[in-house]
């Protein structure tokens, strides 16, 4: 009741910070899942750059387990933080939030299976599709196959984590990130080095954390004196819930599946336009785009309890309020972030490669790939906004415009006049005209609020 009060009623501003910062440090422990295992990876002494190749050549799939977390957790949390909202006035509002969380975890349950099973069977067949040669495909297959295990257990560490924030606890949704995240530091350079594991290595420390995340999770969400909980007894099926979770969550799931498919995209034209090395250099890019990218992320996940919440208490004015403020920071934010890397990417870029052929390409290659990253807070604001809301039908247009209609047909259609090149180029041409749609449609929102 006190965080629900808080929600509604507490200093704005004090109010952002407490549910933000912790939120941006779960998103940046939550990152280091992966970028971490590719910094380890790309100084394993020797030619480094294989293996963090291979490893690359991993992340679409990767990223299609971790979006159909977000499809159950991202669609389901906004709406049980709406309903919990509701639950000032309407005393049924907290049953309704609670089936919302229970049918968003055999969701979850359901994508572990069918994930787990499809991508194990046919495994080495999609890595030669995304880009793998026959240098970097045992790499790539050793890390997957280990990867893979935890599948489970990152479904439910991911995709549950959004309901304790919904319910005010992003404290605690930051701590169950925290665990396994530094588990993951610990255990990887043990695995890696000491054990001489290698790749497997990587991936098995990585599995490990997942699995203490979850298990942390699934422990807070179940406890008598959690508000928003799971009840085993009443966990039952209904298909016009999940159709609802599906119809929001379908937004963020297009942002991370497309992100897939262009991995995909990015890593076989590369391969055909310039070899294992460019690959490489995308792995790079990628690392960085979402280290850069993730407190943002935190940033707008942590505010958006708070649209979702005084939205469904009818509070409206405090929701422009958030929107603009959150909107403000977040282009600040991606400013900066733009400033830094454009300037110094040097720096950058040896955080991931000790090769030094590797590191020149890359840093010649930043300041292009991320030419339109100051202007990319806009859109994540948008998306957030439209989330929040529940307006799954703009947030879906904001999604598929930047990956689906700019981005891909630009991946693929530009390498063709201007080789390499036009696939680094085709990131911030989409990711500029995106962000400024992103803004118009934003505007219209607010001023009808």
């Amino acid at each position: 009741m006190k965080n629900k009060l808080e929600l509604g009623s507490a200093p704005l501003g004090k109010l952002m910070v407490k549910l933000a910062i912790p939120s941006i440090v779960a998103f940046l422990i939550n990152i280091l899942y992966n970028v971490v295992d590719r910094i380890y990876i790309g100084h394993i002494p020797g030619d480094s750059s294989l293996p963090l190749t291979g490893v690359g050549i991993c992340l679409p799939i990767i990223t299609l387990i971790s979006a159909f977390s977000s499809f159950a957790g991202s669609g389901g949390a906004p709406l049980a933080a709406i309903e919990l909202g509701k639950s000032e006035k309407d005393s049924a509002a907290l049953d309704r939030a609670k089936q919302i969380l229970s049918n968003a975890f055999i969701m979850l349950c359901f994508f572990s299976v069918v994930l787990t099973t499809i991508f194990y069977v046919g495994k080495e067949t999609f890595l030669m599709w995304f880009g793998a040669s026959s240098e970097t495909l045992p790499f790539a297959n050793d890390y997957l196959s280990i990867y893979l295990i935890g599948t489970f257990f990152v479904q439910l560490s991911i995709g549950l984590n959004p309901f304790i924030t919904a319910q005010g606890k992003a404290k605690t949704a930051m701590v169950s990130m925290m665990i396994g995240a530094i588990l993951n530091i610990i255990l990887d350079p043990i695995f890696i080095f000491k054990l001489n594991l290698g790749v497997k290595g990587a991936a098995i420390a990585t599995v490990i954390s997942q699995f203490v995340s979850a298990i942390w999770v699934l422990t807070f969400l179940t406890k008598k004196s959690t508000l928003l909980k799971i009840e085993w007894r009443k966990i039952k099926f209904n298909f016009g819930i999940c159709k609802k979770i599906a119809s929001l969550g379908i937004s963020p799931f297009i942002m991370q599946s497309t992100e897939s498919a262009i991995f995909i995209i990015f890593n076989s034209s590369l391969q055909r336009y310039g070899g294992d090395i460019y690959v490489a250099v995308m792995t790079i890019m990628q690392s960085l785009m979402q280290l850069c990218l993730c407190p943002l992320q935190g940033f707008t996940s942590g505010i958006q309890p708070i649209i979702s919440y005084n939205y469904g208490a009818k509070n409206l004015e405090r929701v422009k309020k958030v929107i603009k403020r959150m909107t403000i920071i977040g282009f600040a934010f991606s400013t900066v972030a733009f400033l830094l890397i454009s300037n110094f990417p040097i720096y950058f870029v040896r955080m991931f490669a000790t090769d030094f052929e590797l590191i020149d390409l890359a840093a010649k290659t930043c300041p292009i790939y991320f030419g339109a990253m100051w202007i990319f807070g806009i859109q994540m604001c948008a998306q957030t906004t439209f989330v929040g809301l529940g307006k799954a039908k703009t947030s879906l247009i904001i999604a598929l415009l930047r990956k689906v209609i700019l981005l891909i047909p630009l991946a693929l259609t530009l390498p063709l006049f201007f080789g390499v090149n036009g696939i680094i180029w085709a990131e911030p041409i989409a990711s500029f005209s995106s962000a400024i749609t992103s803004a118009i449609l934003l505007f219209i929102c607010y001023k009808k609020l």
